[in-house]
């Protein structure tokens, strides 16, 4: 049986194979939470705020750049054989910070240097991410699969942080690079002995003998072209470059702005993390929605009317009664729309697509932190949390006039 007709006799929650592929992801996961605190600590540390500032913004360069041809090198040589190396490469250059932090402080370059190679890796790591449900269990489970991997999302976005300040407490920087270091090791023999199904191969999708350029093209040519998949990756784009200003540095702006401080913007974060493991928690349970892609798009609707709510609330605690909402519609939305993709896209092309979709959202929505800031410093909180949620509203409708998306169904 290939990875697009087998049927799973269990739940995935339930499936042993894919419960170790979990626990690799939040390892994986939780190690790039504490690497990040710690090379934060390190940077500010060894050159100050502005120097810091640089460091951090070096890794999403190599990711940005290099995101389409790790989608490339996943469907030529297999997702999980890309997952490993990336955890591989990130033990070994966590091990080697963590002794050079030890003896001596380390320069900005060096930072630079671990910045780059973790972006550089980040380029591999997400669309192999990806491409990888597929191949370990059937289509009719891969909805549960997104559920529990935003579930593991927000479990390692929770005990990531507060393990780096631990570490970071007990040993500095260079004990967090030991701790993230080691949390990549744990994932390796778990990925190693993950089961992988067999993908058929495609003439028209992967040419083993043939260049990555042709192959890269290929895949943007059939993202492009699928009646699903085209208008399934503009969807999930637009909604993200909506969240992302809104969520990230409107927030806390409101928070400001109503005097509600630093544990208001806690409160409406958390809200909007409990509402999305809510959705998670949903998915991973039901597995299967009717209708999915009309629910995807009404999911969409209501958490623009969430987001465009919040800056309108009174009091805070409706404030975070609309972030739950926000993150419940939003979470069930991107659920949706990844187990859509991982259904509808051809195997051999999945880890293409899926780098087409991270470089839309990982690399170009963090480009609106300036936009949003300067926006709200010019308008107020209330027509830029409008203006998103009128952006993120434009997401469905493409993906209502498209009637292969709007009618497509997840398998049974």
């Amino acid at each position: 049986m290939t990875a697009t007709t087998i049927q799973t006799a269990r739940p995935a929650y339930r499936d042993a194979n894919v419960l170790r592929w979990l626990g690799a992801f939040v390892c994986s996961l939780l190690g790039d939470n504490v690497y990040f605190l710690a090379l934060s600590w390190a940077a500010i540390q060894a050159a100050g705020p502005v120097q810091a500032g640089l460091v951090l913004a070096a890794a999403s360069v190599p990711r940005a750049v290099l995101m389409l041809g790790g989608g490339v090198l996943a469907d030529r040589f297999g997702p999980r054989k890309v997952l490993i190396g990336s955890d591989l490469t990130r033990c070994v250059v966590m091990l080697a910070a963590a002794g050079v932090v030890a003896v001596t402080t380390p320069g900005v370059w060096l930072l630079v240097v671990v910045g780059l190679v973790f972006g550089t890796v980040e380029a591999l790591f997400l669309p192999a991410v990806g491409a990888l449900p597929p191949r370990i269990t059937g289509p009719d489970q891969l909805a549960r699969v997104q559920g529990l991997r935003g579930l593991a999302t927000r479990a390692a976005l929770i005990g990531g942080s507060p393990l780096g300040g631990l570490a970071m407490a007990l040993g500095g920087p260079a004990l967090a690079f030991v701790v993230a270091g080691a949390l990549f090791t744990v994932s390796l023999p778990l990925l190693i002995t993950v089961r992988m199904t067999p993908v058929p191969d495609h003439d028209d999708g992967m040419r083993p003998d043939g260049n990555a350029w042709d192959d890269l093209i290929d895949g943007l040519r059939y993202s492009c072209r699928d009646r699903i998949l085209g208008p399934l990756v503009v969807v999930l784009a637009i909604c993200e470059l909506g969240f992302t200003g809104p969520l990230n540095i409107g927030a806390p702006l409101l928070a400001s702005e109503r005097d509600w401080g630093a544990t208001g913007y806690a409160w409406i974060v958390g809200a909007f993390g409990v509402g999305a493991a809510v959705s998670s928690l949903l998915l991973t349970v039901r597995g299967r929605l009717p209708r999915a892609g009309l629910v995807q798009q009404v999911c969409l609707v209501l958490a623009a009317a969430a987001i465009g709510a919040i800056a309108f609330t009174p009091t805070l605690s409706a404030a975070v009664g609309a972030a739950i909402i926000f993150g419940i519609t939003a979470g069930l939305g991107s659920a949706l729309g990844a187990a859509l993709l991982q259904t509808s896209a051809d195997p051999a092309y999945l880890g293409r697509v899926t780098a087409v979709l991270s470089l839309l959202q990982v690399g170009l929505a963090p480009l609106t932190y300036p936009v949003t800031g300067a926006a709200i410093a010019a308008w107020g909180t209330r027509p830029v949390f409008t203006a998103s949620a009128a952006l993120i509203a434009l997401g469905p409708v493409v993906g209502l006039c498209a009637r292969a998306l709007r009618t497509a169904e997840l398998p049974r």
